[in-house]
């Protein structure tokens, strides 16, 4: 773990960061409060301070008072306060202000010790519950397989993307894409290699996505895809750039190479009407039927707009 040493005693810095070096944490020293704030903005900062309570340019105090309000764009900073004072009214100033622990000059090594490792568990503890808040995060939101917008968020997406093109005055495309003879893979493959088959059509659907476009697993083998900016026509010149890089080349099932391919529906809003997500999700849905219909490894669009393999 890293440490920030901030202190303006050269007898307290040599005691100190040699007892740190010994019990094998790693040190960054500041000698005043100014360069202390400097350190604790750069990327990879300590995350567990020692204050001095006085100091050059910005005090302990004062100290405290930044990291605290800082904290709401980084990570948490666990704060010991150095000070030569004892009193209980100087105790609760030093808390108030945000600092974890207090520790009085002089101070037994041991002590020291002491209260860095229950800073330490502290830290641990609360790195543990950011992951789990964000593993929770990501259950809630992403399929678990592909890595997608789930299919409640991808739709929340679309409602969204739908009002935005409203006011913006501009279109939004749609196009649902389905794998070809997926359960011909599952039955003769078996799941596990039906996974591995969605995890790549999945990547190569996103490869020309643009950062702005949305994509969720709609289905078992289905998937939405939001092109903002896009009216029908690029929709489907967008669609069938996708169904080719999903198709050109093989994809390895097992010890066997397979051609997968997609069959895909297009549709877009325009911004001179206003239509409903689930209104055009069943325009999608009945061009995606016809690329079915009409032989697969194609797209089509709502309007008989047909773009072949």
């Amino acid at each position: 773990m890293k440490i920030l040493l901030a202190e303006d005693s050269a007898v307290y810095r040599h005691l100190i960061s040699g007892h740190l070096k010994e019990w094998g944490f790693e040190l960054v020293i500041a000698k005043d409060g100014g360069e202390a704030w400097n350190l604790l903005q750069q990327p990879g900062a300590p995350t567990l301070a020692l204050l001095d309570w006085v100091l050059p340019e910005i005090d302990g105090i004062e100290l405290c008072r930044r990291i605290r309000k800082a904290v709401v764009s980084g990570g948490y900073t666990y704060i010991i306060l150095l000070t030569g004072k004892d009193g209980k009214n100087d105790l609760v100033e030093g808390m108030a202000a945000g600092a974890d622990d207090y520790l009085v000059k002089p101070f037994e090594p041991l002590e020291l010790r002491a209260r860095l490792l229950a800073g330490e568990r502290i830290l641990n503890l609360q790195r543990e519950l950011v992951e789990a808040r964000e593993s929770l995060r990501m259950a809630a939101t992403y399929d678990f397989l592909t890595r997608l917008l789930n299919r409640g968020e991808v739709m929340a997406l679309l409602d969204r993307e739908l009002i935005r093109g409203k006011r913006e005055v501009r279109p939004v495309g749609i196009i649902l894409a389905d794998i070809d003879h997926f359960k011909g893979i599952n039955d003769s493959f078996g799941h596990l290699a039906g996974d591995a088959v969605l995890i790549e059509v999945t990547k190569r659907l996103k490869s020309d996505l643009r950062a702005y476009d949305g994509a969720g697993r709609y289905g078992g083998e289905e998937f939405l895809l939001i092109l903002p900016g896009c009216d029908l026509a690029t929709t489907i010149r967008r669609a069938d750039k996708i169904r080719q890089m999903v198709s050109t080349e093989v994809i390895m099932i097992g010890k066997e190479a397979r051609k997968v391919t997609i069959s895909m529906g297009a549709t877009a809003a325009g911004s001179d009407k206003k239509m409903s997500a689930e209104a055009l999700l069943r325009e999608a849905d009945t061009a995606l039927y016809r690329a079915k219909a009409n032989g697969r490894d194609r797209v089509e669009g709502r309007m008989s707009t047909v773009v072949s393999a």
